[in-house]
């Protein structure tokens, strides 16, 4: 139930954008969050606080700050995972233009003030924005990340002739679309437009869901160049992880729905493309499995690495991928991986890419 001031809302026009915050569980760093969207110097933005069934104090946080700031209302709903969060999110959304904030994040005071400068000279569907990967342990540096997008405008015609490299350009995770929602900008119309293609269950890659499709229909993108002012947060807790043993389940979700919006949307075969997003992930789920679940030992890890690479989708790709850019580390480890060395791939990634993980190189939004 919405519980917010609406008596002296105008419905149509008073907001220029909407922020989306899913909230769950999150009171230790909800109030960051909150304050750095009502710090934003642009005017004429509205909050939308989405509680996803907390069961801290998260709810009352919300509630909170909705009862001081007219431009904040809340969502209170039943736990359905962070896509059917912003989705309830997107239903009270009055804005021109919709922004997206998770609530462990915080972003710089003038974000949308240029994003939404450049989106309005412009008449843009998408505007672009990187972020900053802001480590709680110091000694692990931070790390910019945007969509590898060189110029500030592109037509529609421009936008088609990124198709052939769009999710993966021959490089390991080679997504020349970096696919979070929170550093875009949409507007509204093609956000609600595209909606339908975003499956709750997908729990891995969700973002991709709405940034992909969106991106297909938008006329005009535009690119804030070198502007990295989305803060994200990977606290001790995210570094060292919990296992998850559906993780590949969840990779072959996000392929399967990343090839059904290709095929419904019909306007370039992106399925080598998806076929090699599938491989890079699958690399990642290998990892996940030898990094995550050592401690169940080499023989049971190694068995379950088995099944992953034995999977037929994953042979397919295996045998099909056509990145061709891989460096030669990667190159070999997914050799090795496609042989059957499954004991060497075991202590290559105890070695070598543990190490990288906790240098902070592992995290890419997905």
């Amino acid at each position: 139930m919405e519980s917010s001031k609406e008596n002296s809302r105008e419905k149509n026009g008073e907001y220029e954008i909407s922020v989306i915050v899913p909230v769950y569980n999150v009171e230790r760093y909800l109030k960051r969050c909150v304050d750095s969207i009502l710090a934003q110097t642009v005017k004429g933005l509205e909050m939308i606080l989405v509680d996803d069934g907390s069961t801290d104090g998260s709810g009352a946080i919300c509630d909170e700050y909705a009862s001081r700031y007219e431009q904040i209302r809340v969502c209170h709903k039943k736990n359905g995972g962070l896509t059917s969060a912003w989705k309830a999110g997107l239903v009270l959304a009055s804005g021109t233009y919709i922004g997206f904030v998770d609530s462990d994040d915080w972003i710089d005071p003038d974000m949308y003030e240029r994003m939404l400068a450049l989106a309005k000279r412009e008449q843009a569907d998408m505007t672009v924005c990187g972020l900053v990967y802001d480590f709680e342990d110091p000694k692990i540096p931070k790390r910019e990340e945007i969509s590898n997008f060189r110029k500030e405008v592109y037509s529609r015609r421009e936008i088609e002739n990124l198709f052939p490299f769009l999710i993966n350009d021959g490089y390991f995770f080679g997504r020349t679309l970096q696919p979070a929602r929170v550093t875009k900008l949409f507007r509204a119309e093609l956000l609600r437009a595209n909606e339908k293609y975003c499956d709750d269950q997908v729990a891995l890659g969700e973002d991709m869901q709405i940034t992909f499709p969106a991106l297909l229909d938008a006329r005009k993108l535009c690119v804030v160049q070198n502007f990295y002012p989305y803060h994200y947060w990977i606290n001790k807790q995210s570094i060292t992880g919990k296992y998850d043993g559906a993780y590949m389940d969840k990779v072959r979700l996000l392929a399967e729905r990343l090839l059904f919006i290709s095929r419904e949307k019909n306007v370039y075969d992106f399925e080598p493309q998806i076929r090699n997003d599938f491989l890079s992930m699958t690399v990642l789920a290998v990892k996940n499995e030898i990094y995550r679940n050592y401690k169940a030992g080499r023989k049971a890890v190694t068995a379950n690495v088995r099944a992953i690479c034995e999977d037929p989708k994953v042979r397919e790709a295996f045998e099909h991928h056509t990145m061709d850019k891989l460096s030669s580390s990667i190159r070999l480890y997914i050799w090795l991986m496609k042989k059957g060395h499954y004991t060497l791939c075991y202590w290559l990634v105890l070695v070598f890419f543990k190490a990288h993980y906790y240098l902070g190189r592992e995290y890419k939004r997905q």
